[in-house]
């Protein structure tokens, strides 16, 4: 039996709830961004008015004005989006229990053993659209396809509110025309390199030789290759699936420029007891640590380390963090934003017996902070503080867990 399977992508998804809680926003060109006051000034989000304009993610706020002057830019609301989030996902769970999540706007739906109930892909797609928009307030684009890769491509193929099927009879003619950086995990690295041999569009990538591909991209060249010509036969994970992460991170741009040591220990001690906490809850444990740095002339480098044991402890993630910090930034540029990144995740189900004193100290340590976690769940972020990021609120004052950071990989997995 074929499979269907679906994927719905919330058009505009962040500026779209922004619009509802504010109707007056509507017609106007809106951009959700960053806080300027916390240099933080860059587009997050843009509705279809403001992309019209030629406003892009990720650009400076004031790039965005100068295309746009008319633009409003309203700060982000992550609780509003995970609520959204939440909403659209209780509907979706009445067609089906196999529901993967992509994001807070996206999801795949395995609707193979319900089309019986409810009807064909088309059928339910269109039901779900106009369901999302009578019930949240929101449009959303859907595809339909016998795979994830193609139901994919499908909802980024008409938008916004709209449904794009893909068979195996029309693929070539809807897909293969595509340019190859429509496809799921072809990054800008990788379309650089296939376009110096000559390929642009996915289609040319499916009648590739796959030897070629795979000598000039290794495994993953593979991958893509079977991605481009329909083979993709990864499962839907069902809705109580346990996200698989390969690492958990956080960064921030300062509000000034980190000048000190002192300085950068304390926003180090803000995002690695994040990074911890998150870890906990994940319950996985990190075996290397990674940071970030950009200094004020926008020159940005990552430098990781192995630590001796796996650990979801915040001190001992944070001396290695510290450690490669003092290593590497020899120029002693100041700062403008800086990233923890915890690597290498293994569960902490899974732990080797040891009577070292630095692991049965970590041990205690851990303990400790996750009585501190609970303390936080209880009375909130700033409810219990490390000493060190009282030296300067302005700096520790942020709570970055709400902004996180979690890579999932559980697509590649099922491939």
């Amino acid at each position: 039996m074929e499979r269907v399977i679906l994927h719905i992508d919330q058009n505009n998804f962040y500026a779209s709830v922004e619009c509802l809680y504010n109707p007056a926003l509507r017609d106007k060109p809106v951009a959700v961004g960053g806080d300027v006051e916390q240099r933080h000034g860059i587009v997050l989000a843009k509705n279809m008015i403001a992309k019209r304009f030629g406003v892009k993610t990720g650009e400076a706020l004031w790039q965005a004005r100068q295309k746009c002057p008319n633009i409003v830019f309203v700060p982000p609301h992550f609780d509003r989006y995970l609520r959204f989030s939440k909403l659209a996902k209780e509907l979706y769970l009445q067609y089906t229990d196999q529901v993967e999540a992509f994001g807070l706007d996206e999801c795949w739906l395995d609707i193979t053993g319900s089309t019986h109930l409810f009807g064909d892909g088309k059928t339910v797609a269109d039901q779900l659209r106009e369901r999302v928009k009578f019930e949240l307030g929101l449009t959303a684009s859907v595809g339909v396809s016998f795979n994830k890769i193609f139901a994919k491509l499908g909802s980024d193929y008409k938008k916004p509110d709209a449904t794009t099927v893909i068979t195996k009879e029309n693929y070539k003619q809807i897909v293969w025309p595509l340019p190859v950086s429509d496809l799921l995990y072809v990054g800008r690295a990788t379309e650089a390199k296939l376009r110096r041999y000559g390929i642009c569009t996915i289609g040319e990538l499916a009648n590739a030789n796959p030897d070629l591909i795979q000598r000039w991209l290794g495994k993953n060249g593979v991958m893509i290759w079977r991605f481009a010509n329909g083979l993709d036969y990864s499962p839907v994970a069902t809705i109580e699936s346990k996200i698989q992460i390969k690492s958990i991170g956080n960064s921030t741009t300062t509000p000034r420029d980190l000048v000190t040591d002192e300085d950068v220990k304390v926003t180090m001690t803000v995002l690695c007891e994040s990074v911890a906490a998150r870890l906990r809850e994940q319950q996985a444990n990190c075996s290397t640590v990674q940071i970030s740095i950009r200094d004020n002339e926008l020159y940005s480098y990552e430098r990781q380390a192995k630590l001796d044991f796996p650990t979801c402890v915040c001190s001992v993630i944070q001396d290695k963090a510290f450690m490669l910090y003092k290593q590497h930034h020899k120029d002693g540029k100041p700062i403008r934003s800086i990233g923890v990144r915890a690597c290498d995740l293994s569960s902490a189900d899974i732990r080797q017996i040891s009577l070292l004193p630095e692991e049965l100290k970590a041990q205690k340590l851990n303990d400790l902070e996750c009585a501190m976690d609970t303390i936080r769940r209880r009375f909130g972020n700033f409810a219990v503080r490390r000493g060190n990021t009282l030296v300067d609120t302005k700096l520790s004052n942020l709570d970055p867990k709400k902004d996180h950071t979690i890579h999932p990989v559980a697509f590649l997995n099922g491939g």
